[in-house]
């Protein structure tokens, strides 16, 4: 089973973001890591969005346009790692997923012009910090929602460690709690199995 791992850290080995996915992969088998900060994608733009639609409509599906996009789609496990910002995530998740948003690849159109996920993963799992709280402002995973959806991945679980900027606040007790959500969430894969 591949697990895709999305990491959205852009601060690197420093983010605690970060530091919560390693110890939520560890263990795991066949872990394929795609690091934002290092691939460093363009937004699409008129002549990338002609490109990628002349190898489309061409039907040249290994064109190096659409790795990510396959890489996703074949993916049997996601998990998005990516710290708050700005009641979301880091713009290089949302152009990431620009790249991988394709048409025939991680999704279709039925006949009766249904949208319609392409997508192999069961599950994507969204992991993050932040310096306050998320409540009521969780933007971020509630596009990654719309985008699982939208790929036909059916489940969809979120995690964060909360408060970690607010004066006065144990880090490491709400690293803990994290960990243990994560870890809860490890055991119950386990049952599946």
């Amino acid at each position: 089973m591949t697990t895709l791992f999305v990491n959205a850290c852009m601060r690197g080995e420093e983010s605690r973001t970060l530091a919560l996915c390693r110890e939520y992969l560890a263990g795991k088998q066949d872990v394929v890591e795609v690091d934002l900060a290092k691939l460093r994608l363009a937004p699409f733009d008129a002549e990338m969005v002609a490109h990628r639609t002349e190898k489309q409509l061409a039907g040249e599906w290994d064109d190096p346009v659409f790795a990510l996009s396959r890489q996703f789609a074949q993916a049997d496990d996601i998990v998005v790692g990516a710290p708050y910002w700005d009641l979301s995530f880091p713009a290089a998740l949302k152009i990431y997923l620009e790249h991988v948003s394709v048409c025939e690849s991680t999704f279709h159109y039925t006949e009766d012009a249904r949208c319609e996920g392409l997508c192999r993963a069961q599950r994507l799992t969204y992991i993050t910090t932040c310096g306050g709280r998320v409540e009521g402002a969780n933007f971020g995973y509630e596009y990654l929602c719309g985008i699982a959806k939208m790929f036909g991945i059916p489940q969809t679980r979120f995690v964060a460690a909360e408060d970690l900027d607010v004066v006065g606040v144990d880090v490491e007790a709400q690293m803990d709690k994290a960990r243990a959500q994560l870890a809860a969430l490890r055991a119950a894969e386990g049952e599946r199995r």
